[in-house]
């Protein structure tokens, strides 16, 4: 397991000759993946929270009541791995005393570490699609981004709608999160009018998946679809999909993750697939996001980033209304009270209250993007209701 601590700004000053009192450390945990196929996005996520701490330390920190705090954020790697998730959840719990965790990345690690953090009331932003993560039992955990849950209908609505669509084959992962977007996945493309025909299932750590893809290919099938795999993953499957002759529609439902799959595969493996897009450059506020993150990080954004960015911010906010960084029973009560929200991607309200009991799944618009010369070009523009 691998830490790192950014420190955004110097601890606490002693008491200074004019009587003003030092600034207070709020410290937040980042517990997300920095290593292997999920790196991308856990990166991304631990970045979004350096850089809305770096927005109010600059500011001259975070004043919640009649504290002023800077802000540091400490980083543990889980290698996308449940054991490994709970050994860095117990070590920022008990030993750093973090009260706020960024993370997880994954379905499995955040179910893993739930028991630590709802018994000890600490306050997770996680990025797992699973339904399990969220529930009238687990107050403390909420989710910034949507899943394939909230995406997959109106998008495969379109897709097969607009592409012709009939058949699909896909490609899981054999974790909480592949068996959880299969399933959700197989009914949004039978209420389309579609059919996920052929399914494969395989370990994280797989590399070649042409014998997969070949029972997959040998169906018929019109489309393949890359929902659920990680950026490098579902590049390393748009390649051997091509290297077979495949020449149907290969779409990702959810997960932003175009430019790593571009980089993988490459332009003309990836020409003319259709992605779910959660950034729209259109929008001066998130085309701005992506290029300060560029210019501090000098690699392209993952698109969950502006999610754990605008959540993080929001989780501020939350401290702020209510007028604590210890309690975080109230913290949680505010964070969730928090409507229209003003975000860099646009308005964002908390939804779930109908499908996980809980209204801890923030809501926010989205999109369909053709990967075009392996760049995104916005053809569709959606809602929880509806693409158009």
């Amino acid at each position: 397991m691998k830490r790192t601590t950014i420190l955004a700004a110097a601890s606490a000053l002693a008491m200074v000759a004019t009587g003003a009192v030092a600034q207070e450390t709020l410290k937040i945990g980042a517990l997300v993946t920095m290593s292997g196929a999920g790196a991308s996005w856990g990166n991304g996520m631990k970045r979004a929270a350096e850089l809305a701490a770096e927005d109010v330390n600059e500011a001259g920190g975070l004043e919640v009541g009649d504290t002023t705090y800077q802000v540091e954020i400490i980083a543990y790697d889980d290698s996308y791995k449940a054991n490994e998730a709970v050994t860095a959840a117990n070590r920022l719990v008990f030993e750093d005393e973090v009260k706020y965790i960024i993370g997880t990345v994954g379905s499995a690690p955040i179910l893993a570490i739930q028991p630590i953090t709802e018994e000890n009331g600490v306050i997770t932003m996680t990025l797992g699609f699973t339904a399990q993560a969220l529930g009238a039992d687990k107050q403390y955990t909420f989710r910034p981004n949507p899943t394939t849950a909230e995406v997959a209908q109106p998008q495969i609505d379109w897709i097969v709608r607009t592409q012709g669509v009939e058949t699909v084959g896909a490609l899981f992962p054999k974790d909480e999160t592949g068996e959880a977007i299969a399933e959700d996945l197989s009914g949004a493309y039978e209420q389309a009018g579609a059919t996920l025909v052929a399914t494969e299932f395989f370990e994280r750590d797989r590399v070649d998946f042409i014998p997969l893809l070949t029972r997959i290919i040998a169906q018929g099938v019109d489309a393949i679809e890359l929902d659920g795999n990680s950026p490098v993953t579902a590049g390393q499957i748009v390649q051997q999909a091509r290297d077979l002759g495949f020449e149907g529609v290969i779409i990702r439902t959810g997960g932003p993750a175009t430019q790593e799959i571009v980089n993988v595969a490459g332009e003309a493996a990836t020409e003319g697939m259709f992605v779910h897009s959660a950034f729209d450059p259109g929008v001066a506020s998130a085309k701005a996001y992506e290029e300060r993150y560029v210019e501090t990080y000098d690699e392209p954004m993952n698109g969950f980033s502006p999610f754990f960015y605008d959540g993080t911010k929001m989780l501020f906010q939350a401290m702020q209304d209510a007028g604590t960084v210890e309690d975080t029973e109230a913290v949680a009560t505010a964070y969730e009270n928090i409507s229209d929200y003003e975000g860099i991607l646009g308005t964002m309200n908390w939804t779930g209250s109908e499908r996980y009991g809980i209204a801890h799944q923030l809501d926010s618009p989205f999109y369909i993007a053709r990967v075009t010369g392996g760049e995104e070009e916005i053809v569709a523009r959606c809602t929880s209701t509806g693409c158009e």
